[in-house]
């Protein structure tokens, strides 16, 4: 008899699914990443280059994690507006990151995927952070 075994055995956790998570980024950034001029930065060589750096990986899930504020450049474009912080456990940042990095900015074989431990990580070194502090790494991340 399998029943008594069944409900012994601990369900296995599902693993967040990135496209239902990203349904509540693409509201402001769009389903393909396009942004919105002048409001909403485009998600494409700008995520493929900040994930290509241990730097600019932590930012992406910094602005994820902590919200972002103030004047940024994304693509040679300014933006100045508000990115709020998302309540997302480590694991659903990391997929919707990995749905971004593979399905909406096209990374490319070289993208290595986030992973719930690295959130956790990069949240704990910026727990201090708030939005405008956020903000102001994207130049270190970048590079410049």
């Amino acid at each position: 008899m399998l029943l008594p075994l069944l409900l012994a055995t601990p369900a296995l956790a599902a693993a967040p699914d990135g496209a239902s998570i990203y349904k509540r980024c693409s509201a402001c950034h769009l389903p393909t990443g396009a942004g919105v001029p002048g409001a909403y930065p485009m998600l494409g060589a700008n995520f493929k280059a900040l994930a290509a750096s241990p730097a600019g990986r932590s930012y992406l899930i910094l602005v994820i994690a902590k919200g972002l504020a103030g004047p940024i450049t994304v693509e040679g474009k300014p933006f100045r507006g508000v990115m709020p912080a998302q309540t997302l456990d480590d694991a659903a940042i990391a997929a919707a990151l990995n749905h971004v990095g593979v399905n909406v900015a096209m990374a490319g074989k070289g993208f290595r995927p986030f992973s719930a431990a690295e959130v956790a990580a990069a949240r704990a070194s910026g727990a201090a952070l708030n939005p405008s502090a956020v903000g102001k790494l994207r130049v270190q991340a970048m590079g410049r």
